[in-house]
This record gives C-alpha cells, sequence and structure tokens, in this order.
C-alpha cells in the first residue's frame, strides 16, 4: 500500500484524521506552503493537497508538482475532480481507462 500524506488547513485535514491518515499537514501559514510542498518532493507515496492551497503555489512549484510520479500528487476539493484523477491515471500507467 502507498504511502499517503495529506496537506491542508486543519478544517480541511480533520476528515482524514478522522478515518485514521496519520501523516497530516497543518498549514497553518500558506507562505511555508511552497517549501512545505518543495520537502514532500522526492517522497514516495500521494500526496493529497487541498485544490485552493496548489492554486496558490508559485508556478515553478506547480511544474515540479505536475511532472512528479514520485509522488503523486492529487488535488482535492473546489474544482479539482474526476478530469485531474483522469489524467494522473492515465500519466502514470499510460492508457486513458477512459476511452
Amino acid at each position: 500500500m502507498s504511502h499517503l500524506i495529506v496537506v491542508g488547513d486543519p478544517d480541511f485535514n480533520l476528515g482524514f484524521r478522522l478515518v485514521g491518515i496519520r501523516d497530516v499537514i497543518d498549514v497553518e501559514n500558506e507562505e511555508e506552503l511552497p517549501q512545505i510542498v518543495e520537502n514532500l518532493l522526492g517522497k514516495e507515496g500521494i500526496v493529497v493537497i487541498k485544490y485552493d492551497f496548489y492554486k496558490k503555489l508559485p508556478v515553478h512549484v506547480k511544474m515540479r508538482v505536475e511532472e512528479s510520479l514520485e509522488p503523486t500528487f492529487v488535488k482535492v476539493g473546489g474544482e479539482a475532480g474526476v478530469e485531474e484523477l483522469r489524467e494522473k491515471i492515465r500519466r502514470a500507467i499510460g492508457v486513458d481507462l477512459w476511452k
């Protein structure tokens, strides 16, 4: 099973904690967000990040997140959804499962 890390504000993270996810990063100061994400790059597993936080990342950090296969970043909430997950799966395995 892949390692799962969640990055969001305390309200966003609460549900993940309630289902037993232990690696949860509460972002209280959004200025620290780029450094938090940079520190996660290169780790194994999946990083679930609050979509609103992803949108606020500097462009160069967003580019690294999008190119990252380890870890795989999944944006949750807001406008993020099925299309993004579809694209992640397509990039990871090379096949569009929806076709």
